[in-house]
């Protein structure tokens, strides 16, 4: 079979086939559910878990308020099965509109693929056989995979099934676990140890350095570490001897940390150590696109791979795992397909994120000590929370937003901010470093409404020396 064009991978990647590919032949492959990793085991429904478990925990602390409440014991299934219902109606309800009557010009593949030469692929389908395929053009957008560490007792292929799991299978198990141990020290880690911790889990989090959230922001990562360490049992500076079965009723956990030799034992055992690039799964050296040394699939500022006609994006390619970057690339990739004389390039230089856990973490641009490192000139500015009207009426002792710039220019460099919806306050700090606007600009030049949470970002911007240039 010969096709105009094949996507192999269903999350952004499908957002790429729109109406300007309706002339074309064009064929979608799909290894797993519809929608990838968002949509079904990612920013979706980890959301959805998070917002119950801000709204829990928010309840279990209304005491600093002069409130008394108490969360009643949450109905794990009840909660699962309303945020699954919905994701996945839309990943069955995607695969039915790709496989419907308006794509007549779309063969849709459920199956995995690999090359077997220069443009050439072989999909195994999941319902039994193969289909072997050729394209002028491919894109990849395959997606990623949790990391299972290599662990002593530890077998793979049990992995997902009953009490060891990932990212990708713990929010589906029958019922929240009294004890669960958290292995990882990352942004997945972090908010699942938020949403345990708040639904009335016994969490024990175990980590091999120092500090939570080690790629943040030496300020962010700090507080925040210290902040859990009030909350839940975390083990840093700890290393995970092995894991033992418990009959079928837990798993043990042996560790070895500052104190000794430890075990602990819970009822679910995550493994929160990452993810890698299915880059090894597409046996890319067949149709010579290559790969760099984390695996990724190595594109230009096109997003075009070594080999002319074909692309790649997302977390294949990208060393931004983020949906909204998966977004973005898909976007050239369209353009770049359809306009191959007027190409656009992606755009990576203020790429922000965010940590949804208790307190939320969000960040943009440089750290303070990636600006050290690279010899960059700066300026900071910081603000607590607790300095605005809004901080008060929540009693925040905790929150702040941190300000890089230039100190000739007053251009922003970075931005870091630790408390409440923090995701949603640092945006006006991405769209000045977006746009090239002066932090002073943004600072004075707007009016910014009192009493609400994004005065601690005109604060911090206030906070900074005036530009010398």
């Amino acid at each position: 079979m010969h096709f105009d064009l094949v996507v192999v991978g269903s999350g952004s990647g499908n957002t790429i086939l729109g109406r300007e590919f309706r002339d074309q032949r064009v064929a979608l492959v799909e290894s797993g559910a519809f929608g990838g990793t968002c949509l079904n085991a990612g920013c979706i429904p980890t959301k959805s878990f998070v917002y119950p478990a801000d709204l829990a925990d928010a309840v279990t602390r209304a005491d600093r308020l002069g409130l008394k409440a108490t969360v009643a014991p949450v109905d794990w299934a009840v909660l699962r099965d309303r945020i699954f219902s919905r994701t996945d109606e839309i990943s069955a309800h995607g695969l039915e509109y790709r496989q419907g009557d308006k794509w007549p010009n779309l063969e849709m593949l459920t199956g995995i693929a690999r090359f077997t030469g220069v443009k050439s692929m072989a999909v195994d389908l999941t319902a039994g056989g193969r289909v072997d395929l050729t394209a002028d053009r491919f894109v990849l957008a395959a997606g990623g995979r949790p990391v299972i560490p290599d662990i002593p007792g530890l077998d793979e292929e049990i992995v997902g099934e009953g009490v060891v799991h990932t990212s990708d299978t713990i929010m589906r198990i029958a019922q929240r676990p009294d004890r669960i141990v958290i292995i990882g020290g990352g942004y997945i880690a972090a908010e699942f140890a938020h949403v345990f911790d708040a639904f009335g889990s016994r969490v024990t989090q175990v980590v091999r350095g120092s500090r939570l959230l080690r790629h943040h922001d030496e300020d962010v990562a700090t507080t925040f570490t210290d902040h859990v360490r009030a909350r839940y049992d975390l083990r840093r500076d700890t290393e995970i001897c092995g894991i033992k079965p418990l009959d079928g009723q837990g798993v043990r956990v042996f560790l070895e940390g500052p104190y000794g030799e430890a075990t602990v034992d819970a009822d679910v055992l995550l493994l929160a150590t990452g993810r890698r690039p299915n880059s090894d799964l597409l046996n890319l050296p067949a149709t010579g696109v290559t790969v760099n040394e984390q695996s990724r699939v190595v594109v230009d500022e096109y997003q075009e791979t070594v080999v002319p006609g074909i692309y790649a994006l997302g977390d294949l390619s990208s060393p931004y795992a983020l949906k909204h970057v998966a977004n973005h690339e898909a976007r050239v990739v369209r353009h770049n397909l359809n306009h191959p004389d007027d190409r656009i390039t992606t755009d990576h230089r203020f790429v922000p994120a965010a940590v949804f856990t208790e307190p939320q973490i969000a960040a943009v641009g440089l750290t303070e000590q990636q600006a050290r490192e690279q010899g960059v000139e700066y300026v900071v500015g910081r603000r607590d929370y607790g300095g605005t009207a809004a901080g008060w009426a929540r009693e925040d002792t905790t929150g702040f937003a941190k300000v890089l710039a230039d100190p000739r220019t007053g251009l922003l460099l970075g931005a870091h901010v630790i408390g409440p919806e923090a995701a949603t306050v640092i945006q006006p700090l991405v769209q000045a470093m977006s746009f090239g606007q002066r932090a002073h600009d943004v600072a004075r030049g707007q009016y910014w409404i009192h009493p609400a949470l994004p005065e601690v970002i005109e604060n911090a911007l206030l906070a900074l020396p005036r530009p010398t240039g």
